[in-house]
């Protein structure tokens, strides 16, 4: 697959495209096949990230990076063909990317790209999509485990998340015979159980909450500023957004001087 089919292949703005085709002028991709031949290797994704980032310090929305990062998301699919994994899976993976851009285009007012620390992961095949949930390979306690994550356009009614959980099983029976996955975790503000007094007994969210056995959480966590208003952690609290119940909600508990914060828990 081109690069240019590839970016539409997962939606990618055409203003982030139009940006990217002059990064293609700036950025010479033959001095970097050694770095982004690293950045897709597990062991090496997340240093080559952080080197690249230096790298190109100068560009302030990130787009040369992006432009590198996508790149070896288009290499990725050819490892994706080559394991027989279905070209769904591949394409809803990385449109990470395109979901990513829009979050920081609410967020920022402008299209850039902020999420160069975690899309590494989708690059080095650590992360899939699989439905409405992403899937990471990761260890627990020295334990090879499997982390949820919860993406902002994730569908969490029961039967979405049941659909989901069941393509998993079989996506890594299939393509990871050999990891040998002793839980399921999941570690996200949608655990937190601060929020179970403004959730309504009919909810996703509580019902998603209920598959997990809360072993810890984390008060002082502010990640659900960004997901739940789409503003930024230094947001001062009476500028919050009140679109929905449980903004207002959130909101009101907030100015009472209440904490949201995260949780972390393992599947029953």
């Amino acid at each position: 697959m081109e690069l240019q089919e590839f970016y539409h292949s997962i939606l990618l703005q055409p203003e982030m495209i139009s940006r990217l085709e002059q990064a293609k002028r700036e950025v010479d991709l033959e001095s970097l096949e050694i770095p982004l031949q690293n950045l897709m290797n597990q062991d090496t994704a997340k240093e080559t990230y952080l080197s690249l980032k230096d790298l190109f310090q100068e560009d302030t929305d990130h787009i040369c990076l992006l432009y590198c990062q996508l790149e070896c998301a288009r290499r990725s699919g050819m490892r994706y063909q080559k394991l027989g994994i279905p070209k769904k899976i591949f394409l809803d993976t990385m449109k990470c990317f395109s979901r990513f851009l829009e979050e920081s285009k609410k967020k920022n007012g402008r299209l850039c790209f902020d999420r160069g620390w975690w899309t590494y992961r989708q690059i080095s095949m650590q992360i899939f999509r699989i439905g409405a949930l992403e899937y990471e390979l990761k260890e627990y306690q020295s334990l090879p485990v499997i982390a949820l994550h919860i993406p902002s356009d994730a569908d969490l009614s029961p039967q979405a998340v049941d659909e989901s959980l069941a393509e998993a099983k079989r996506f890594f029976r299939s393509f990871y015979p050999n990891y040998y996955c002793r839980a399921y975790i999941c570690d996200s503000w949608l655990l937190s159980p601060s929020l179970r007094p403004f959730l309504p007994s009919e909810s996703h969210i509580l019902a998603f909450q209920n598959r997990f056995q809360i072993l810890d959480e984390d008060p002082e966590n502010l990640e659900y500023l960004e997901w739940l208003f789409q503003v930024h952690k230094e947001t001062p609290v009476c500028e919050l957004p009140e679109g929905t119940r449980l903004q207002q909600q959130v909101k009101e508990a907030m100015m009472k001087g209440e904490k949201i914060g995260s949780a972390f828990g393992i599947m029953r």
